[in-house]
């Protein structure tokens, strides 16, 4: 069966090899099984994403010889996509807005007897502060346009049928346990823009018929609450296929915010593209 995969950065910087492997991991996958590879812009966030540093890593692909099915698909340019989808987890009562800062999450945990709860994703639990507020409170501080983001009432979700007993099933690895309530009423909405990465890369893999979703070790975790997203929603289930991560000569994993070199470095220091390929672990044929 031909797999239909994507890469989806985030353009908060440029190209380092742990974001080739990425991509790699996809586009072979596809490529082998005569399926598709998609890109996908993941620029939700105003703060930390620029148009140039999209426009820089298609380039810095295209010279390492990967290619993709048209169109890109530029998250930016489709906020009521999410919006519709988020109204239609609040007309079924399973979001509610929270108004609190961090700072006031920081001080209800603190506040508390007991340690805070960790997500498997290393984020602190939230404590449902906003989950608990009267009708009346939450409507007048809506009309008072107090800021707010919208939240997952964890509680509600898993008491539709099926949620509670999910699964993925993680390539080469056979059927996984789902375990969504590790993460308490995530946030699907933010403050500053009405999206947040779990709504809006559940929503794009449905939408553009995904099949395989492979995708850095680090987000294994996050897979379960995906899954849960999926079946509220009605989206189809892709398979999944997490990869190891590269790491430094210190076994540190390559980030943006290290200061991982970038594509674009190595390039202008003289590596050809096969060099840059090899260093991400890669030895096959490419297309271009």
């Amino acid at each position: 069966m031909p797999d239909i995969t994507r890469f989806a950065p985030s353009p908060t910087g440029g190209l380092h090899l742990g974001h080739v492997a990425s991509a790699l991991s996809g586009w072979q996958s596809a490529s082998e099984s005569g399926g598709r590879f998609m890109l996908r812009i993941e620029d939700i966030d105003p703060g930390r994403c620029r148009d140039v540093f999209a426009h820089d890593l298609m380039h810095d692909l295209r010279w390492l010889g990967l290619d993709w099915s048209e169109p890109v698909r530029w998250q930016s340019r489709h906020l009521a996509d999410y919006a519709a989808a988020l109204a239609g987890l609040g007309a079924r009562g399973l979001v509610y807005p929270c108004f609190c800062t961090r700072r006031d999450i920081a001080d209800e945990i603190a506040a508390s007897a007991h340690a805070p709860h960790h997500a498997p994703d290393g984020s602190v639990v939230y404590p449902g502060t906003c989950r608990h507020l009267s009708a009346a409170r939450r409507a007048a501080l809506l009309a008072a346009g107090a800021p707010h983001a919208m939240r997952l009432d964890m509680g509600r979700a898993l008491s539709v049928p099926g949620a509670s007993d999910l699964t993925w099933h993680e390539r080469g690895q056979g059927r996984q346990r789902c375990h969504p309530e590790l993460f308490g009423d995530v946030v699907l909405a933010r403050k500053d823009v009405m999206a947040s990465y779990h709504l809006c890369v559940t929503h794009d893999d449905a939408l553009q018929g995904i099949t395989l979703v492979t995708r850095g070790e680090d987000l294994r975790p996050a897979t379960s609450l995906h899954r849960l997203l999926q079946h509220l929603m009605g989206w189809a289930e892709p398979e999944y296929a997490h990869h190891a991560l590269l790491c430094d000569e210190t076994g540190r994993r390559l980030a943006k915010r290290d200061r991982a070199m970038t594509i674009a470095a190595m390039r202008a220091a003289g590596m050809s593209a096969r060099a840059v390929l090899a260093a991400a672990g890669y030895h096959g044929p490419v297309m271009g």
